[in-house]
C-alpha cells in the first residue's frame, strides 16, 4: 500500500457553524469546498481535515493535533472565542487540551517537546 495523504473526518450536524468554528480554530479559512456539506482543511503535505455533514454520525470523532507551543494556541483559541479544557500533563514532557466543535466531535492538542 502506497499512501499519499491521511484525512480526518469530522462528520459535523450544522456545516456552516462547523466551517466557522474549524476556520477560527486553525486561524484560516478552508482551502477547498468541493462539494455541498464538505470542507477541507490542508493541514501539511499529506494530512488533511475535512467537515463534513453528516449528522447520524456527529459528535464521534476524536482529531488530534500536534501543535509546538500548546500556550500559545490555547491563548489564540481563547481569543477567538474557543474555549479549551486545561493543559494535562502526560507521559515524557507531553502536554495536551482538548477543544469540542458545536457538534461534539473532540480536538486535541498535543504538544511534544522536541527529543534533544
Amino acid at each position: 500500500m502506497h499512501l499519499t495523504h491521511v484525512l480526518a473526518v469530522a462528520p459535523v450536524t450544522d456545516h456552516e457553524a462547523a466551517v466557522d468554528w474549524y476556520a477560527r480554530l486553525l486561524g484560516r479559512p478552508a482551502d477547498a469546498r468541493p462539494m455541498p456539506g464538505l470542507a477541507d482543511w490542508h493541514l501539511t503535505d499529506g494530512g488533511w481535515l475535512q467537515v463534513f455533514a453528516d449528522p447520524d454520525r456527529a459528535g464521534k470523532a476524536l482529531i488530534n493535533l500536534a501543535v509546538t507551543d500548546l500556550d500559545t494556541e490555547l491563548a489564540t483559541l481563547a481569543a477567538h472565542g474557543i474555549a479549551a479544557g486545561a493543559a494535562t500533563p502526560g507521559k515524557d514532557e507531553v502536554r495536551f487540551a482538548a477543544v469540542h466543535d458545536p457538534s461534539g466531535n473532540r480536538v486535541t492538542l498535543i504538544e511534544r517537546p522536541a527529543v534533544g
